[in-house]
């Protein structure tokens, strides 16, 4: 069955985003920005600064941030640039120690983008693709794309490929070369050999490290990687894009112009028009709702994503091992789609619902590897496991669209959760206690919370009395809604009037305009107003919540004032 194809393209503001609609359902997203550009592809001339024997792998400096990663298979091996191709000839493996030495300079290329305190990932082995192929200037072997199934296409492309390819050089013909004839390939071969005697040519005049070459920005990648006639169309926001697209298909696929379109502002930003927007802020959530009910739990660790699958408010009509089956049916479509579209790689450990009848698990596998069969990163599903779970691991190139999109919580630290109210009060107190055990000084002002604070002064203010009697000390508590749960600030530290004069603003008999926050939680008939965290509680001001009132300040408590509304 044909699948509707298309393909959204965003450029705004310094960014580029690029959004591939299957069904209209948004299965994959790119996004490019000038502060963090993709770094996979490009070619450096590189430095060794360090060997590795026990580890099988040298460290290379490429000038970026960090050393690069050199495994010794990445040294000696060949690598397709993420087609999932078949290899008729291949090279043995050998020792780091024989390949690499300290201080010397090497040619290689990014293959997976430096990572959170990881560096970049690189090869010696070459690869540059081009339209229908990929040309492999350090090995001698032939690759054919495993994507494409006719056994006749594949004789014939391999017959082609060996016709073409350089003397010592190796080929990679891709999936998009199916049904192209030799003109169409050999004009690639050219393209493709020219550009690598470029390459050496830039790497014998430079010193290492330098960079070689820049892999296309994110708008050519997609139409050298992804538009093909399968594709309805392709749409994009920008005229002067539009226009450079135009001028790339002219040379590489003069019959994929038809495709292109120009988006027409006058319909809204394209990427609400299309519902891509709602469906990006979706793919950040954890919990992703299936249409009948049910729903997926996707966590990230920093070893593995966890995957768990539940029936929600799918109860279905039937028996349940048939409302189980169907619910991990629709998952295992859903899995392979939120794997694509949030860019998950490395170990994916998914938790169906248990299934009892061996052939409902086996058609739950295959769903799920049909259903990555879309996904152009390579996947592979090990199976499930003795409790129940189901294995795989998809290739991890570059970052995930939450690392993309959003950075570790400052407050919480990547924790996703906060100390309660109860806990952190019992800390303030541990902290004040801990201050004030050895010092001279009288009094204390402490600002946090409103929550902590309420818990720390007690009903009346009596766990803040027996808090000053084990201390010996005049303790102030301040509640302020700037205040995180888990901040706890010491504002003032001295004698009894100096930290008074701080922790009180107000006098009685003291007029002033202050807005109303909120109603007072046990009297809604007053309102509750803040003067730098300190809480003023104004008769008759409960209906006044958001304005501005003047309020004259009837009386001064420690932990808050009254005060009644004047004309």
């Amino acid at each position: 069955m044909l699948v509707t194809k298309e393909i959204i393209v965003n450029t705004e503001n310094d960014e580029t985003r690029v959004a591939v609609l299957e069904e209209g359902v948004l299965a994959e997203l790119y996004i490019e920005r000038p502060v963090a550009q993709r770094l996979a592809g490009n070619i450096y001339k590189g430095r060794v600064e360090n060997v590795l024997p026990g580890m099988q792998a040298a460290f290379v400096n490429t000038g970026l941030e960090k050393n690069a990663f050199l495994y010794v298979a990445d040294a000696v091996a060949a690598r397709s640039n993420g087609e999932d191709v078949e290899i008729f000839n291949a090279n043995k493996r050998v020792s780091i120690k024989d390949v690499l030495r300290q201080g010397q300079n090497v040619i290689v290329q990014i293959t997976k983008d430096p990572m959170g305190t990881k560096g970049a990932r690189v090869t010696t082995h070459i690869t540059l693709p081009g339209r229908y192929l990929v040309l492999m200037p350090t090995v001698d072997y032939i690759g054919v794309s495993r994507r494409i199934e006719n056994d006749r296409e594949r004789e014939r492309l391999k017959n082609l490929a060996e016709k073409l390819k350089p003397r010592r050089m190796g080929l990679i013909v891709r999936t998009v070369a199916e049904g192209r004839d030799e003109e169409e390939l050999r004009h690639d071969v050219n393209f493709l050999t020219k550009l690598w005697s470029k390459i050496r040519g830039r790497a014998r005049n430079a010193n290492a490290p330098a960079l070689l070459h820049k892999d296309l920005g994110l708008i050519e990648r997609i139409i050298r990687d992804i538009l093909s006639l399968d594709v309805d169309k392709l749409i994009i926001d920008s005229k002067h894009e539009y226009e450079k697209i135009i001028d790339y298909l002219d040379i590489i696929s003069p019959d994929l112009k038809e495709k292109v379109q120009l988006f027409n502002y006058r319909d809204g930003a394209i990427f609400d028009v299309y519902g891509i927007e709602a469906e990006i802020e979706k793919a950040l959530k954890r919990k992703v709702w299936l249409k009948s009910g049910g729903y997926l739990v996707i966590d990230h660790t920093e070893a593995l994503t966890v995957i768990d699958v539940n029936t929600g408010k799918f109860v279905g009509s039937e028996n349940l091992s048939d409302t189980v089956l169907k619910t991990n049916l629709e998952a295992a479509g859903e899995i392979a789609r939120q794997i694509r579209l949030r860019n998950t790689g490395g170990i994916i450990v998914i938790d169906f619902i248990d299934m009892e009848v061996p052939e409902h698990r086996e058609k739950v596998v295959k769903a799920l590897e049909e259903a990555l069969k879309k996904d152009r990163t390579k996947a592979n599903v090990l199976g499930i496991t003795q409790l129940g779970l189901v294995e795989m691991t998809r290739k991890k190139i570059s970052q995930g669209l939450e690392d993309v999109l959003q950075k570790q919580c400052p407050y919480c630290e990547g924790k996703g959760k906060v100390l309660s109210e109860e806990t952190m009060s019992r800390k303030v107190e541990r902290e004040i206690k801990k201050l004030l055990k050895h010092s001279v000084i009288e009094a204390i002002l402490v600002e946090v919370h409103p929550s902590v604070a309420a818990l720390i002064i007690g009903s009346g203010g009596s766990h803040l009395r027996e808090l000053e009697r084990s201390t010996g000390k005049h303790i102030y508590i301040r509640g302020s809604a700037e205040a995180k749960i888990e901040e706890i600030r010491i504002c003032v530290a001295g004698t009894k009037e100096e930290v008074e004069s701080k922790a009180l603003p107000v006098k009685a008999g003291q007029i002033l305009e202050v807005k109303v926050e909120e109603p007072h939680v046990a009297n809604p008939w007053n309102g509750i107003a803040r003067l730098e965290g300190y809480v003023i509680d104004i008769d008759g001001a409960g209906e006044l919540v958001g304005e501005k009132v003047r309020t004259e300040i009837t009386r001064v408590y420690r932990t808050y004032a009254k005060g009644k509304l004047v004309n």
